[in-house]
Formats: C-alpha cells, structure tokens, sequence
C-alpha cells in the first residue's frame, strides 16, 4: 500500500514539474511574441496621421488584401481567431499551420489600421496557439501533449493581450467547451498565462484597469439587485442579436454570387459610406468609446447614444463578413459597455458606470459561454467592488442568451434548460433545440384545456330558441 502511494505521488509530481517547465517556458515565448504584434499595431494606428486624408479611405483596398494574403499564404487565418484555434484543438489535436502567425498578424495590422471593426484578442490567441503548436512540433511532442500546450498557448494569447492573468488562463480553458473546464490543463494554463503576462509587462506593455470606486459608490443593495437582474435580461437579448447579426452578415455575403475579391471592396465601401454618415467611433478598436462609458470625464463628455451598440455591431458583422481580420472580443466589450450604458442612463442613471462594467463583461460571458472566465475579469479590471453584481448578470446572460455562441466551432455539453432537448457533445452550429416530449405534452394538454373552455364560452354566448 505505501510502495503504491508513493508511486502514485511520484508520477504527479514528476508530471507537474514537467507542466510546470513547459508552460514558462511557452508563456515566456508566447508573451513575448504577442508584445511584438501590440506594438506594431500601436505603432499601426499611430502611423495614421501620416496619410493626407483619412485613413479609412484605404478600408475597400485594405480588405481586398487581407482577403488575399490569407487565401494565398494561410487559409486557416481567415475569421477571427478564436474560432479557429477552437476548431484546430477538437478536430486537429491542437494542430496549426506555423504560416497563420506572421500571416495572422500582418492582416490584423492591416485591417485594423484601415479602420476595421475588429479587435486584437482573438489574434493574439491564434498567434499564441500557433507558436505553441510549432514548439510542439519542434519538439516532437505527442498529441495529447501538443493539444494541452495549445490550450496553454490560447490562455497565454488571451492573458497578453487581455492585461487579465486570471480570467485570461481561465477564457482559454472555459471557451473549448460549454459547461466544462479541462481541469487537466488548468494550472499550465495559469502559469503560461502568468508568465505571458509577466513577459509582454517587462517589455513595456502597459495596462488599463479601472478603479469603479472612485466613481461611484456600489453598496449591497436589494433594490440593485433587482435592476441588475433586469440588466442581465437585457445583456442577453442584446447577446443574441450581435451573435444572429455576425452569423448572418456572413451567410449572407458567402452566398451572393461575386468574385470574393469584388465583395471584400464592395463591403469595404460601404463601411466608409457609412463612417461618413454616423462618424469614426464605430470603426477600429473603439478603445476610446470603452474608456468613455466606463470612466467619464465631465469634462470631455463624449456622448454616447442609446443606439450605439446596434450600430457597433453592424460595423463589426460587415467588417468580419467582408473579410477583415481580427478579433470579435473587443467589439464585444465595445457593444457591452454601451449597451450597460444605454440601459443604466435609462433605468438607473445614478449607477451609470456599473451598468457600463456590467455590459462589459455579461455581453462576452453570454455571446462565448464563459460566464466564469468573465466574472474573474469584472473583478480585475474593476475591482472586488463588482464581483457579486458581475456574478450575477454574467451568469443569467450566459443562461438567457441559449445554446448558441459567437465560436460555432464550440462543443456543448449541458442544457441551459431542463425542459429543452438538445443533443450533448455537438458543435453548436449543429445544434437543435426543442421541447422535451413531457413539456411539448403539458402544452398541448393546456391547448386542449384552453380550446374546450373557448367552446363553452361559444355555447354560452348564443342566443337560447324560443
């Protein structure tokens, strides 16, 4: 019995120490790597000013490109990000073209300098499983351990660029599958994470963090509670619209019958078009407008409208669905903490900021199903203050928002409702829903119910023969 215990503790902890290893040294990589790709970008947007008219004038021709240095040189870069490093880790065993990072970041760079909606996360977790995919290989790694490095590569991507350790190693690991965390991979996803981090601030990266306390005071409070909960409602429907909106825009634009090239231009174009009618907040990162809903200076009040969100996300789904390159999770915050704002200046203007953080971190929770990964973020990016709040809308926009996500490619495997059937263990772009055969049967004996009560009232109603 001892002999086998010690055994038992031997191999765990030569497997730790082995993870241990493996993921500093990938985080360290990875961290490094992706600060490369955030100061070209910075470097990118700040080179803006050179040009003699504005820069997203060059939207139509800039997409045109990305459309063809990803077909040429990288099939697999095309979309944002995400969804492809989701799809490579289930059906590919973590495997990825080596070609997708320079190719990955040079598109990116380029559709976002010419003022695509897009963002940089999903970017930077393709970059990082991409480089964790070639050590593998470099290495001559196993499958298994190929596809627990990517894992690792994914966190330390999200951890980079996210400026969130914590909910950076847990989004790389609660994203892959909906309702499940890979525990296996949980701590080399900590630490590469971590040692991302650590790495991208050691090389002058610096962060955003918000202190929410300092603009308004966010108490325990029955009365919140209640319009939180009636927030989370909200941040799901809103949810449901960004993910039906995307999907859609490239359904859409896949089946009409033009050179790809010739739509890339054409959605490019009408991006401008519409740039010149509602005005440059809706194009690029929208950085700016995040930091505007959720610290306001009165003195520089930039106004936000309650229609801000719809209109974010028709940027991002004809960005995305005429062939940019880039993430979605940034537009997402962007669509979030408008959409907080929106809410809060309507039903709670006292707590305007916290419906604003609120936004910011339901909306993702509920559009990628992590409502965990999300919940860690409010709290450090806002502080201790939020976490109650934070857990609460998060969770019920996960639920409200149904079994669907803005990763199509992400597996599911629980119901958000017992009295749906839904098939566990498929993709979610596979999913269908509907009642359970007790549930269909209680409605229809309540039809019967209600159709035989309508009869007697009919009976009732007519007029009696003499």
């Amino acid at each position: 019995m001892i002999r086998k215990h010690f055994t038992e503790q031997t191999a765990i902890f030569f497997s730790v120490a082995k993870w241990v290893f493996l993921s500093s040294v990938v985080g360290v990589i990875i961290g490094a790597v992706v600060t490369l790709f955030l100061n070209i970008l910075e470097y990118s947007e700040d080179s803006r000013s050179l040009l003699p008219f504005h820069y997203y004038y060059i939207l139509p021709f800039a997409l045109v490109l990305t459309v063809w240095l990803v077909k040429t040189f990288a099939p697999s870069a095309e979309g944002h990000g995400t969804e492809k490093v989701i799809s490579a880790v289930h059906k590919s065993d973590g495997k990825i073209d080596i070609s997708v990072i320079p190719v990955k970041l040079l598109a990116t760079v380029l559709s976002i300098f010419a003022g695509a909606s897009v963002g940089k996360e999903g970017p930077g977790a393709q970059i990082g499983a991409g480089v964790a995919s070639a050590l593998s290989d470099l290495f001559k790694f196993s499958k298994q351990d190929r596809k627990k490095l990517v894992i690792c590569g994914i966190s330390a991507g999200f951890a980079t660029v996210f400026g969130t350790p914590v909910a950076g190693a847990i989004f790389g690991v609660e994203v892959l599958i909906i309702g499940v965390i890979l525990y296996d991979v949980l701590l080399p996803s900590f630490i590469a994470g971590f040692a991302a981090f650590t790495t991208a601030q050691l090389l002058g990266i610096q962060y955003t963090y918000y202190n929410l306390h300092f603009y308004q005071n966010i108490s325990l409070d029955m009365t919140l509670i209640l319009k939180v909960v009636l927030a989370a409602v909200f941040f799901g429907i809103v949810s449901d619209i960004v993910i039906t909106a995307v999907s859609s825009t490239e359904k859409i634009i896949k089946k009409i019958k033009l050179n790809t090239y010739m739509k890339a231009f054409i959605g490019g174009t009408l991006i401008v078009i519409l740039t010149l009618i509602f005005g440059e907040e809706y194009i690029g990162l929208g950085l700016e407008t995040i930091h505007n809903t959720i610290t306001p200076d009165p003195l520089y009040a930039v106004d936000v409208h309650w229609y801000t969100f719809i209109l974010k996300t028709l940027f991002t789904s004809l960005s995305l669905g005429a062939g940019g390159s880039g993430g979605i999770i940034t537009p997402i915050f962007y669509i979030g903490a408008t959409s907080g704002h929106a809410f809060g200046s309507i039903v709670s203007p006292e707590h305007l900021v916290l419906f604003s953080a609120l936004g910011f971190v339901s909306v993702l929770s509920a559009t990628t199903n992590t409502p965990i990964a999300s919940t860690i973020m409010a709290v450090e990016l806002f502080g201790i203050d939020i976490a109650h709040y934070a857990a609460i809308a998060a969770v019920i926009s996960f639920l409200l928002s149904g079994h669907r996500s803005i990763f199509s490619s992400q597996i599911l495997a629980m119901k958000k409702s017992e009295m749906l059937s839904v098939k566990i263990g498929e993709e979610v772009e596979n999913i269908s829903t509907s009642l359970e055969d007790n549930e269909m049967n209680k409605i229809n004996r309540l039809k019967d119910r209600l159709h035989i009560k309508r009869e007697i009232l009919k009976q009732r109603k007519r007029p009696k023969k003499d």
